[in-house]
């Protein structure tokens, strides 16, 4: 059987791949499916992050980040070029996960609360999250991204 969603039948360690590439695959369509979907709304999003001055950049930013997601996604889906699009999900996963910290630090210092009950929405197309929900869900993706890019052939 040739087909890429079809379920691996060797070891424990094809299973384990054969899922995460699914959870990251279906996620990350998810997200950007999300942001592609309301422009707008990301696109204010990004610009809560104060990174960007340039207007031209912040829109190419937002319009072209939630497709790469999706094409990083369905890659992942069909079981195509698994360790390259792994390691482009590393590289937007770490600055996302150290931007999305920063914003956070700047709140609770702003609004003086604990670390873990800030809560904003990230930009990452799941809406309002608490700041240590989030940094937990960003950490597993990283793992399984890691995973995917460094797993024996």
């Amino acid at each position: 059987m040739n087909n890429a969603l079809a379920y691996p039948t060797r070891n424990t360690a094809d299973i384990a791949t054969w899922l995460a590439r699914l959870t990251l695959g279906a996620l990350f369509v998810y997200m950007g499916a999300h942001k592609a979907l309301h422009p707008v709304d990301f696109l204010k999003l990004v610009h809560q992050y104060d990174l960007v001055k340039n207007f031209w950049l912040l829109n190419a930013i937002a319009g072209v980040l939630p497709w790469f997601e999706i094409f990083c996604g369905l890659l992942l889906l069909a079981g195509r070029v698994v360790r390259g699009s792994a390691l482009m999900l590393i590289l937007m996963l770490v600055p996302f996960t150290w931007l999305v910290c920063q914003r956070a630090l700047n709140l609770q210092s702003a609004l003086n609360i604990p670390f873990c009950a800030v809560k904003f929405d990230c930009g990452c197309g799941n809406g309002e999250t608490f700041i240590c929900r989030k940094i937990m869900e960003n950490v597993a993706l990283l793992a399984l991204s890691v995973w995917l890019l460094f797993k024996p052939r």
